[in-house]
């Protein structure tokens, strides 16, 4: 069988090996990783948690490459082109690389049916190894314990928030899947958690193991008034740090993880309090409550969980002034829709409920009965797609109003694939 020739065919072909979009386990990886024999070339940083991994991970990276530090990031999912996935240097990789990495991985894999995470997370790797990193940022994809990403052995591990999630994979409770997510850990060094309230499982698993726990509000924290904020840890006080350029009350405890890791790293990574400036202000990423100028004002946000919806909820109040607050939304219906709806029903003045054309989509129905159920009194209009959604949103909107994407990653991503919506911001 001949292989494809370009990235589009590759994502395909990757795509239709294994049977199951998910299948959680470490054998299949480690199995090819062993065959591409590429040990670790750079200090490594492994972010994991249920809501602010991207964030964290950005920042990081930004702060580092403000440094003069070569660093790659690895993100999933991606929202409008796969090489947002892997970057270096603070640029998406090029195609030419990404199929490198495919290839690499195709030959070592032999038989072995990797799923697209898999495939994907071993051919990040072999791209990395090739970039002359100084670091490397990665983010887990599902939980941790099980996940691809975990194949590789970290420097320092960072957990940013523990909530209820992916249920049918992790458990049903923030202790099991605390536990699930503490397995990023490692005996030794450096574990970062800025949950304010970590599960007692993750806490235990890391002390069980030897990890350096570092927990906010114990160990480091921050403080903050209107115009600047300032952290502490191990080694004082970091004061008049600017806030970060993106957005959302959760982002100073994304900033405090990623100084909390810098910090455990100073010896082989240190930065100035200059470069954590210019990190924070550079770091962007979209999707994340991502502001866009113009009029009506638009707002984007991933929040597909209740965790997350309750922060995107204080970010609607902390951004006062609007006539009304006209919600785009698209969910996966093995998400806990009621929760969303639970905290953003009175958040939201007008819904346009769409469905996805994804498997695991819920209907604009579905949607309906839930915001329904939940207790929003709003008028809702179902929508066959987020395209059709988005379009009755502009044309129902005033300059006044605010328009609000939120949902399932591929919500915000369909949207942002229109013409008149922005591509995501690079550095």
């Amino acid at each position: 069988m001949s292989l494809p020739t370009d990235l589009a065919g590759w994502l395909d072909y990757i795509e239709r090996l294994h049977p199951a979009t998910i299948d959680l386990g470490l054998e299949r990886v480690q199995r090819v990783q062993a065959v591409l024999d590429i040990p670790k070339f750079c200090p490594l940083f492994i972010v994991g948690g249920t809501n602010g991994k991207g964030s964290t991970c950005t920042m990081l990276e930004a702060i580092l490459h403000a440094g003069g530090y070569r660093v790659g990031k690895y993100l999933s999912p991606h929202l409008v082109r796969y090489n947002e996935r892997v970057q270096i240097d603070g640029a998406e990789a090029g195609d030419a690389d990404l199929i490198a990495g495919f290839e690499a991985v195709e030959a070592a894999r032999g038989d072995v049916q990797l799923t697209y995470f898999e495939y994907t997370t071993l051919a990040a790797w072999v791209t990395f190894s090739r970039a002359g990193l100084d670091a490397l940022v990665l983010e887990v994809g599902l939980g941790g314990r099980l996940d691809a990403v975990n194949v590789f052995d970290p420097d320092c591990s960072i957990i940013t928030s523990v909530d209820v999630d992916h249920v049918d994979y992790l458990g049903d409770s923030r202790e099991q899947i605390g536990w699930e997510k503490a397995h990023i850990y490692r005996p030794g060094r450096p574990a970062i958690c800025s949950d304010p309230q970590p599960p007692q499982r993750l806490v235990e698993h890391a002390q069980a193991i030897g990890a350096d726990l570092r927990l906010i509000g114990r160990d480091f924290g921050y403080e903050g008034d209107r115009s600047q904020w300032l952290y502490w840890g191990e080694k004082g006080r970091r004061s008049g740090l600017p806030y970060p350029a993106l957005r959302g009350a959760n982002q100073l405890l994304n900033a405090a993880a990623c100084l909390a890791a810098l910090e455990a790293m100073h010896e082989r990574l240190p930065v100035s309090a200059q470069h954590i400036r210019t990190g924070l202000l550079a770091a962007q990423l979209p999707g994340r409550f991502q502001v866009l100028p113009g009029r009506p004002t638009r707002i984007f946000d991933v929040a597909h969980n209740p965790h997350a919806a309750a922060v995107l909820r204080e970010n609607l109040i902390a951004m006062p002034g609007y006539r009304r607050t006209i919600a785009v939304v698209g969910m996966l219906k093995d998400k806990d829709i009621g929760g969303v709806f639970a905290h953003l029903k009175d958040r939201v003045d007008v819904w346009y409920v769409a469905t996805l054309g994804n498997p695991r989509g819920a209907t604009a129905a579905e949607l309906e009965e839930a915001i329904r159920q939940a207790g929003a009194e709003g008028p809702i209009e179902q929508c066959a797609t987020p395209h059709e959604a988005y379009a009755r949103a502009q044309e129902a909107a005033t300059e006044s109003d605010r328009i609000l994407v939120f949902g399932s990653f591929y919500t915000v991503a369909d949207v942002m694939a229109m013409p008149e919506s922005p591509a995501p911001a690079a550095r």
